[in-house]
């Protein structure tokens, strides 16, 4: 009973430890006005989007700990729920409303609990398993949890100057199995496609003023490409992939389809003293701060590629070859080179109490080094340390 009690324990940090940063992330990301890769068109609004979905997945996850006995959380490595528990959550969103029909109703369990604690004069943990199921099916039903996969939507249309063909802004977000870490792309594709040149843009080569699109709309915003993009992205947004793999194979997979920019933030891993145990530095001083409810970090890399030019297509009697994206590469960063990235960002994210642990231990610049830090204090979030 007692071990029962410390596991129940920790686990129950570990949520308000996930809720904090989480909540800490989202108020970063709203007011985020420095970092270059936030600018076109990576906004705060896309990324909480997908925080929020986070959020609900923990909310969920919390009630079905009550009611479950399979939850476990990669430890040693990104500090989230295992695969397998992402997975429960999307299976378990697909048939909740019949297994919905066969829980009675909150007002009754409730009703039921204090009918069984008057007369057994103890706590009904049947009906509590009961409730917990009611609320953790509740949770997925609304649907807006992280899946397995996210799938594209589009939230803006406007047109090259240059080049004259339409472009998207497409977001998309995939939780990966083998890091299992949540992951949010999102892309700037050019469109050549004749269909959605004729239907966006005006004789002057500018995006028609008339048109009436509800962003942000579900999918590709070319219906042709629209399902074609969808299994694109499922197999193509594995955290194994670099981005010049990603942007590469779509230019080779959609003819039609330019992937001038593409960005991905890997959104941990995430520490909380005596639940994860990624390195012996960072958990002993997180271990040793006073409120345990301070004790956590979250980290996050923001990834950038973007298109220096464009090979023409060449079109031929027995072959022919599409345009083809040449991706900036600084070769002299041999992390970028690494990354197979333009540019990269590495962000970690701590509360007050538990930076002030780690700068008074004196391993401030080890936990640190290559990190851009911002600590959590009162509401805020002071960036930059």
């Amino acid at each position: 009973m007692a071990d029962a009690k410390v596991k129940s324990d920790k686990i129950g940090r570990y949520f308000r430890a996930i809720d904090s940063a989480l909540e800490g992330l989202d108020v970063f990301l709203r007011d985020e006005q420095d970092s270059p890769l936030y600018h076109h068109e990576m906004t705060g609004r896309i990324l909480s989007d997908y925080i929020e979905r986070l959020r609900h997945s923990f909310d969920a996850w919390e009630n079905r700990v009550a009611f479950a006995e399979r939850f476990r959380i990669s430890q040693a490595e990104s500090g989230y729920p295992v695969f397998q528990n992402v997975m429960d959550l999307d299976a378990d969103a697909k048939g909740a409303k019949s297994r919905l029909a066969e829980i009675p109703e909150a007002d009754v369990l409730r009703q039921d609990m204090v009918d069984y604690i008057l007369l057994k004069k103890k706590f009904p943990a049947p009906i509590k398993k009961s409730m917990a199921e009611r609320l953790y099916l509740e949770e997925v039903q609304q649907g807006a949890i992280f899946s397995p996969l996210v799938l594209p939507k589009t939230v803006k249309a406007s047109v090259n100057p240059k080049t004259k063909r339409p472009f998207y802004v497409v977001h998309w977000g995939a939780f990966d199995g083998s890091s299992n870490l949540p992951l949010v792309y999102t892309a700037v594709i050019e469109d050549s496609a004749p269909n959605m040149t004729k239907l966006l843009v005006d004789g002057r080569g500018e995006l028609k003023r008339d048109l009436d699109i509800p962003f942000p709309i579900g999918g590709l915003l070319n219906p042709e490409l629209a399902h074609a993009f969808d299994d694109f992205v499922e197999k193509n947004s594995s955290y194994g992939l670099t981005l010049t793999t990603i942007a590469d194979n779509m230019d080779n997979d959609f003819a039609a389809l330019h992937p001038t920019q593409l960005r991905r933030i890997v959104m941990g891993p995430f520490y909380s003293a005596g639940v994860t145990s990624h390195g012996r530095v960072v958990e002993g001083i997180l271990e040793n701060v006073r409120n345990v409810e301070n004790a956590w970090m979250l980290t996050w890399t923001q990834q950038e590629l973007f298109s220096i030019s464009e090979t023409p297509a060449k079109w031929g009697l027995w072959a022919s070859t599409p345009a083809k994206q040449v991706y900036h590469i600084d070769t002299d960063d041999l992390e970028a080179v690494r990354q197979g990235v333009s540019g990269f960002e590495r962000h970690a994210l701590v509360p007050h109490e538990a930076y002030q642990a780690i700068y008074a231990s004196g391993k401030r610049d080890e936990v640190f080094a290559g990190y851009k830090t911002h600590v959590v204090s009162g509401g805020q979030v002071l960036r930059d340390f």
